[in-house]
C-alpha cells in the first residue's frame, strides 16, 4: 500500500507541535520552581527579621516541650532545631539528640517536616496535591504547565496514530518512530503517576530528556514514513518491540528519579553538616529557596525509583523472551550474542541485580542509585551506540 503523504505530513507537524508544547510545559514547571523560590525567599527574609529582633531584645522563643533557649538565626533560616543542652536537637527529641540521616536517606523520615524554629529541614516536594504550600502565582503556573503537558501528549498521540495510518503499519519500524514512542510512554507514565500521587515537581526533570530526545529524533534520526523492511515484516514486531518501548520509557523515568535522589541526598547531607556546625549555610538554604528544597526527601525518591524499576523489569524480561522467539523464527536460533542481544541481556542483568540487592541485601540509597544509573547507561548504549555505531543483525532498523 502506498504511503498516504497527507497523513505523513500531518504526523510530522503534530510531532513538532507536541515537542514545542512539551517545551512550553517544561518552562512552566521551571517557572513554578522559580515563583516558589521567590515566595520562600520572602518568607525566609521575614523570619530572619523576626529572629534578629528577638535576639536584639533578648526575648526567648517558645519551643515545644518548653525550657529551651531562643531559636537562633541559623535555626530559623536553615531549619536546624533549637539548641537544647548545647546540641542541636530534633523537634520530637527534646533531650537534644543529634540529628542523623537514616539508611533511607531522609533526615526526618518525611518529605516536608519542619522544625519548631520555623525552618524547613529538608524541604518538601510541592506536587499537585500540595498546591496550598506554594504561592498563588506558582500554583497557577504549575497548573498551566500540566495543561500544556496534556495538550502536548494529545498532539504526540495524534502524531503516532497518523504515522501508523500513513504507512499502514505499527508506528515503530525505525529509530525515529521508536524514539517518539519511548518519549510518549515516558510522558504517559509521568501523567499517570501524577494522577495517583503529588509528583508535579517531577515535570521539569521528565520534560528535559523528553524534549532533547524528540529533538534528536526529529533531526538526526528522522526517517520518512514508508513500508517496513522485509526483515521486520512480522507480527513479532508488534509484540517484541512494543514491550521494549514500554520498558524503555518507564526506565527513563527511573533514571530521572535516581538522579534527583542523588541531588537531594547530597543536599540533606550538607544540611546535616550545617546543623552540626561543620559547614556554612548556602544562600539557597538561608532563603529556603531553590529547586532542591522543593523536592521530596531522598527516602521518598529512593522508594519511587524502586517501584518504577520493579514495574518495568518484567516488561523488559518479556521483551527479551519475545525477541528470542522471533530470532528463532527468523534466523533459526534463539540466541546468537548479536551486539543488540548482548547489550539487552547486560541491561537485564544489571536491573535484576538492582532488584535483587534491594530485596535480599537491603541496599538503599547511594549504592542502589549507582546500580540504577549503571543499568540505564547500559540501556542507553543498547539503544543509541549499538544501533548507530556497531554493526549487527539488528542494524537494519534504519535511522
Amino acid at each position: 500500500m502506498p504511503v498516504n503523504e497527507g497523513m505523513a505530513n500531518l504526523s510530522d507537524v503534530l510531532f513538532g507541535t507536541s515537542m514545542a508544547v512539551y517545551a512550553g510545559g517544561m518552562l512552566g514547571y521551571a517557572a513554578e520552581f522559580a515563583f516558589s523560590r521567590l515566595g520562600r525567599a520572602a518568607g525566609g527574609a521575614a523570619a530572619d527579621t523576626g529572629a534578629g529582633s528577638a535576639a536584639a531584645d533578648g526575648a526567648g522563643s517558645a519551643v515545644p516541650d518548653g525550657g529551651s533557649p531562643a531559636v537562633t538565626k541559623q535555626a530559623v533560616l536553615v531549619g536546624t532545631a533549637p539548641a537544647v543542652g548545647g546540641k542541636p536537637g530534633r523537634p520530637d527529641s527534646p533531650s537534644g539528640s543529634r540529628p542523623t540521616k537514616p539508611a533511607g536517606g531522609a533526615l526526618d523520615g518525611a518529605s516536608g517536616g519542619s522544625w519548631a524554629g520555623g525552618g524547613s529541614w529538608a524541604g518538601g516536594g510541592s506536587g499537585a496535591g500540595e498546591d496550598s504550600a506554594a504561592p498563588g502565582a506558582a500554583r497557577w503556573v504549575g497548573r498551566i504547565a500540566v495543561i500544556l503537558t496534556v495538550l502536548g501528549w494529545a498532539a504526540h498521540v495524534g502524531s503516532v496514530v497518523t504515522r501508523a495510518v500513513a504507512a499502514d503499519r505499527v508506528p515503530w519500524g525505525n529509530m525515529y518512530e521508536f524514539s517518539s514512542m519511548i518519549c510518549l510512554i515516558a510522558v504517559t507514565g509521568f501523567l499517570v503517576l501524577m494522577a495517583r500521587q503529588p509528583v508535579r515537581w517531577l515535570g521539569v526533570f521528565v520534560m528535559v530528556p523528553v524534549v532533547l530526545s524528540m529533538g534528536f529524533a526529529g533531526t538526526v534520526l528522522y526517517t520518512a514514513a514508508g513500508p517496513l523492511v522485509p526483515a521486520l515484516n512480522s507480527y513479532w514486531l508488534k509484540i517484541h518491540v512494543a514491550g521494549a518501548i514500554v520498558a524503555s520509557g518507564v526506565f527513563l523515568l527511573s533514571a530521572v528519579t535516581t538522579v534527583l535522589f542523588l541531588v537531594k541526598d547530597r543536599w540533606e547531607t550538607r544540611l546535616a553538616d550545617v546543623a552540626y556546625g561543620r559547614a556554612e549555610a548556602s544562600r539557597a538554604m538561608r532563603s529556603r529557596g531553590g529547586i532542591v528544597m522543593r523536592l521530596p526527601s531522598s527516602a521518598v525518591l529512593d522508594a519511587i525509583t524502586y517501584r518504577i524499576i520493579a514495574f518495568a523489569f518484567p516488561i523488559w524480561t518479556f521483551a527479551i523472551i519475545a525477541g528470542a522467539i522471533w530470532a528463532e523464527a527468523a534466523w533459526g536460533r534463539y540466541w546468537g550474542w548479536d551486539p543488540k542481544e548482548t547489550w539487552s541481556f547486560i541491561t537485564w542483568v544489571i536491573y535484576a541485580a538492582y532488584l535483587h540487592a534491594r530485596a535480599t541485601a537491603g541496599w538503599r540509597g547511594r549504592r542502589a542509585a549507582a546500580v540504577s544509573l549503571l543499568a540505564f547507561s547500559a540501556l542507553f548504549i543498547d539503544y543509541y551506540l549499538v544501533n548507530l555505531v556497531i554493526n549487527g543483525l539488528h542494524s537494519y532498523s534504519g535511522v
